[in-house]
């Protein structure tokens, strides 16, 4: 196994790093919530909710209420009365059938972020409205060779998205390996933020908090706040972690225990890679094996340096996404366990590095002042222009490898998110990556460049690509894309 240092951890997104502190509780003390979180209670799961016969249905409920947030009380949104919402487990080649109800005061729809599936009619369609009261019925075929790996759904409503996550809209999708791996358990950690005030209700964001992409005072696990996990000296865990926060990045560590890296999105390894940390940019997920040593463990959520507003309207710098400090505690005690087998190796990933592309793109993610629909008159764009639903940007032929280059001429870095299709990374600022990274996430710097190859593999029809900070998306920064 060839291991990751920290500096190339952090390569992996393209993300520098804060120095500063903010405690070790998973609460921010930037100002804003006073909910009196319960800390450290056992880790609680969603419920799971798995395919028979190749088949999932299930009715999915998008409501506000009364719900369990941080072990207290809160007015929030929730699927089906919970947060996260259920986890729904899937075998390549099934049927997802979801019957979307809509009791928000808001329309909504459902994006199942990172499935390999259509985005046409009753599929991963985001120009589908479902307005409050009403219901609308998805049907989703996985193929039967989609890969396995760590996904995740929610709402996907223009102009709605950063509320309706930030607010607890949320759920992870697991597509299973063909062979369960030998672990002793498997955990799904959904990692979000959210801002509450005393009574326990959401909290607005500012203009200056959407302009850099919100991030709450709480952060979560699976809408806790410091769970604690148990184990034995010697067991494999495998954790499936999903960064569901609107804006927030996180850099994982969990010293005093081995992890290793199976892999980021949908891209796996041949074999698992040895890291100290694993970086998420917004909506990136990972798939994490521990190995547990006898003694007590901090999962910590460490600081990124996403970039700031800089002299943008004469406002302040700034460095977000700062140090959130013990976000779970693991402890390891009992007697020892015999080591678990090896992990299967598994076949090497597709490499376009190898194929001609047909065609070569540049688009550009910008920030400007002046004309925008965004707080304060900013403008959030691709290539000069905000999102128009009636309007195709990138027009692309089903079948072909293209080559797409992402500039970003603003301050702040933007993870930029394509749906259907997965994108092979294969450059960063101009130079070449050594390895095969496949991702539907790729944070592009502020002032730096990412290359990726896509195959548009089996699916017509329209959909989108945008930043995944969620107050930038709604605000303009996304593109549709059609194949044809």
């Amino acid at each position: 196994m060839r291991p990751i240092s920290r500096r190339h951890a952090l390569q992996l997104a393209g993300l520098g790093v804060l120095s500063a502190a903010v405690g070790g509780t998973g609460i921010v003390l930037s100002g804003g919530s006073r909910l009196d979180p319960a800390v450290g209670a056992q880790l609680s799961e969603p419920e799971a909710l798995r395919s028979e016969g190749g088949v999932l249905r299930l009715r999915l409920e998008a409501a506000e209420g009364s719900l369990t947030v941080a072990g207290r009380r809160a007015r929030a949104y929730g699927y089906n009365g919970s947060l996260p919402g259920p986890t729904l487990r899937l075998r390549p080649g099934d049927r997802l059938q979801v019957q979307l109800v809509n009791r928000l005061d808001a329309p909504t729809n459902l994006h199942v972020h990172g499935l390999y599936v259509s985005p046409e009619g009753k599929g991963d369609n985001v120009f589908v409205t479902v307005q409050p009261g009403e219901t609308f019925d998805y049907d989703y075929r996985l193929p039967d060779d989609h890969p396995p790996g760590v996904y995740w759904y929610h709402p996907h409503h223009h102009g709605m998205v950063a509320d309706q996550v930030f607010g607890g809209l949320y759920g992870a999708i697991l597509v299973e390996d063909p062979q369960d791996l030998p672990v002793a358990r498997e955990r799904v950690l959904v990692v979000s933020d959210i801002t509450l005030d005393g009574a326990g209700r959401l909290q607005q964001p500012s203009g200056m908090d959407q302009m850099m992409g919100r991030e709450g005072d709480l952060v979560l696990v699976n809408g806790q706040v410091r769970p604690s996990l148990t184990a034995r000296p010697g067991e494999r865990e495998r954790w499936r972690i999903v960064n569901a926060c609107a804006a927030r990045y996180v850099r994982l560590r969990l010293d005093g225990q081995r992890m290793d890296l199976l892999g980021i999105d949908s891209g796996r390894y041949p074999e698992p890679r040895s890291v100290e940390e694993v970086v998420l940019a917004t909506g990136n997920r990972a798939d994490v094996l521990v190995t547990t040593t006898e003694g007590s463990s901090a999962l910590e959520v460490l600081g990124v340096d996403r970039g700031g507003m800089g002299a943008m309207g004469g406002m302040m710098g700034g460095s977000f996404s700062g140090d959130v400090g013990t976000v779970a505690t693991l402890e390891v005690t009992g007697g020892s366990v015999t080591a678990a087998a090896p992990i299967p190796p598994r076949p090497e990933p597709r490499d376009l590095r190898g194929v001609e592309p047909a065609g070569r793109r540049r688009l550009v993610f910008a920030m400007g002042m002046g004309g925008g629909i965004g707080p304060g008159g900013m403008s959030f764009t691709i290539d000069g222009r905000e999102f128009d639903p009636d309007r195709v940007d990138q027009e692309v032929v089903v079948g072909a490898v293209e080559e797409w280059t992402i500039g970003n001429t603003s301050p702040m870095g933007h993870p930029m998110h394509l749906h259907v299709w997965p994108m092979q990374i294969v450059a960063e600022d101009g130079r070449p990556v050594d390895d095969v990274r496949w991702q539907d996430v790729v944070n592009v710097p502020a002032g730096g460049e990412v290359t990726v190859r896509i195959s548009f593999d089996r699916f017509g029809g329209r959909t989108v690509y945008h930043c995944h900070i969620l107050d930038h998306e709604d605000r303009g920064m996304m593109g549709v894309v059609e194949a044809r």
